[in-house]
């Protein structure tokens, strides 16, 4: 749900908010105790660029990842003297149906594999390793 700040619904924002933010809160919360008692697990939380990067007509959407960059960091502290490590992954565009055909030729995007392969690789890092912010951009985007 995309458009200018003061053209945004107050129930637009809300789903926005509540399902990138706020599901992502409810699932750590689920997880953690869990995770703590076996003494190990990871968090890997979704974000985006945009949760670090705004544009124009991303209020919610920004709002939402900036929160979902902050909540896994303050998570990870939260979490990693208990073998609990958190990480968030920030890709860029990705081709998906999401990207809405927007951008010509798909192809100079990520693809879904290239995020679920940071996914795996994290999923790899020795315990004593945290890597809790991955950055993901494709190598060669249009020029501007």
């Amino acid at each position: 749900m995309f458009g200018p700040v003061d053209q945004i619904s107050g129930d637009d924002w809300r789903k926005v908010i509540e399902t990138n933010l706020s599901g992502a809160f409810y699932c750590i919360r689920a997880a953690a105790p869990i995770m703590r008692r076996q003494g190990a697990g990871w968090i890997l939380n979704i974000a985006s660029l945009a949760g670090k990067n705004p544009f124009a007509g991303g209020t919610a959407y920004n709002a939402s990842k900036f929160g979902m960059v902050g909540l896994s960091e303050a998570a990870m502290l939260d979490l990693r003297h208990d073998g609990i490590r958190v990480a968030a992954i920030l890709p860029g565009s990705v081709a998906t149906e999401f990207a809405g055909g927007r951008g010509g030729d798909p192809g100079w995007r990520l693809t879904p594999e290239d995020v679920a392969r940071t996914v795996a690789d994290l999923l790899r890092y020795p315990d004593r390793a945290l890597p809790s912010w991955v950055e993901l951009r494709p190598s060669r985007p249009p020029k501007k």
